[in-house]
């Protein structure tokens, strides 16, 4: 049985969606336990609109919230009863292997470090989503947690990286590229630069060389690989023409009686299509480099996106991946 707990007072549309999302997971068929922290009688009073089996789900009491625009070490250091500490204490105490969160982006970022802690090795853990491209899918990593990285981190989130990527998401022996304004070795800042050769060097990952942005979404890389700050641009950016693309498709099908007629033809096809590209299918991002999984999703997340989140953490626990990376770092450190 794997156990998670579920940050419910967390994000845009908490408590409604994460008690939801956690009932449609146990219900998956996987080996899950969910420990929803929160306000007891919110979370009681969203649990009574569904059937499940009760066991599988238990109820952590958490009086406090931290806000999104809190200062994070504040917040972790002064709400002791919040949802995202109490949570966070769940792993570090081995009650739970997981915790999932929509909420406090530099809350649960600094909450990790602090209260679950770094595997040894591991200079700074990197945040990871997935996201989809014409051959996939792939990892782009650090997407918001590191914005001042040095070119030893890159080398270390490649590495996570790639283990994260083969063994969790199944792709074999992973390309691995470093976000780059060429492909050329000599272009790039300072930190690209002094990364690229280490990374070049390193036998333990299949890196490909520099990618450019335009590059990503085709797929050129399993593994994409970037400090902080451009990562997070990357991904922002990705999912903001992603949504307006869709937007102007919705507004395209609906200008005419034709344009109607022409949607129901396409639609099956165009759902299908679509929904390569929709985030929620893919989960949340995983923490990389801490002692236990923390995955953060979308401030926005629904019910499904926090269900696949918690079931992609079976798989996490199952592949052993915090001692892959224990392994692997520790390795290469010595």
């Amino acid at each position: 049985m794997v156990n998670v707990a579920v940050d419910v007072m967390g994000g845009d549309n908490a408590p409604v969606e994460p008690v939801k999302g956690a009932v449609k997971a146990i219900a998956s068929g996987n080996d899950i336990r969910v420990y929803l922290v929160g306000r007891k009688d919110v979370i009681e009073g969203e649990l009574n609109k569904y059937q499940y089996e009760k066991d599988r789900i238990k109820i952590v009491d958490a009086t406090e919230v931290i806000e999104t625009g809190e200062p994070p070490v504040m917040a972790i250091r002064k709400k002791k009863d919040s949802s995202i500490v109490k949570g966070l204490n769940l792993v570090k105490d081995g009650v739970c292997d997981a915790f999932v969160s929509a909420g406090s982006s530099g809350a649960i970022l600094v909450g990790g470090q602090v209260i679950v802690g770094r595997i040894k090795g591991v200079e700074r853990p990197p945040l990871a989503p997935v996201f989809p491209t014409d051959n996939g899918i792939s990892l782009l990593i650090d997407c918001g947690a590191n914005v001042d990285a040095r070119a030893s981190h890159l080398v270390q989130f490649a590495k996570m990286g790639s283990i994260y990527m083969e063994h969790v998401l199944g792709v074999r022996n992973p390309k691995v590229g470093i976000l780059n304004i060429g492909t050329e070795e000599e272009k790039g800042n300072m930190l690209v630069k002094e990364a690229y050769p280490l990374l070049k060097n390193c036998p333990d990952i299949n890196f490909i060389g520099s990618v450019e942005a335009r590059e990503i979404p085709k797929g050129s890389a399993d593994v994409v690989v970037c400090e902080a700050f451009a990562g997070n641009v990357a991904l922002k950016m990705y999912e903001g023409v992603g949504s307006t693309m869709i937007g102007a498709l919705k507004e395209t099908f609906t200008t005419s009686f034709l344009t109607k007629l022409a949607y129901l033809l396409v639609k099956p096809t165009l759902k299908k299509t679509l929904k390569r590209f929709d985030a929620t299918e893919y989960g949340g991002a995983p923490l990389l480099g801490l002692k236990g999984l923390v995955v953060k999703t979308h401030g926005n997340a629904t019910h499904k996106e926090i269900s696949t989140s918690i079931i992609q953490c079976v798989t996490f626990k199952e592949q052993e991946i915090n001692k892959k990376i224990n392994e692997t770092i520790n390795m290469l450190d010595n």
